[in-house]
């Protein structure tokens, strides 16, 4: 059985700091490339980053600089650390692991940033 749980989210101010992560279970995680995405009420789910099998990154224009997404294939969970978080970062944050035809989603976490 697949699972991918999300934790790490909650409550913090502008300008602060999160660390998310996501554990696997149930893959091979070293043969997928995961990914962050995250959905505000109202909006459709958006990617954030991805990181290849072999650590390559990718970012959207709106986290570079302040989101680094990193992996522990040793620990079979990838990281989100957010930096100088903004109240539009408000959202549910999901992981997503992909290889070829497979796709799998956690839960989600909900990160609220405001005053």
């Amino acid at each position: 059985q697949v699972q991918l749980v999300e934790s790490g989210g909650g409550l913090v101010q502008p300008g602060g700091s999160l660390r998310l992560s996501c554990a696997t279970s149930g893959i091979i995680f070293s043969f997928y490339a995961m990914a962050w995405y995250r959905q505000a009420p109202g909006k459709q789910r958006e990617l954030i980053a991805s990181i290849t099998i072999t650590a390559d990154t990718t970012y959207a224009d709106f986290v570079k600089g302040r989101f680094t997404i990193s992996r522990d294939n040793t620990k079979n969970t990838v990281y989100l650390q957010m930096n100088i978080l903004k109240p539009e970062d408000t959202a549910v944050y999901y992981c997503n692991a992909h290889f070829t035809t497979q796709d799998y989603w956690g839960q989600g976490t909900q990160v609220t940033v405001s005053s």
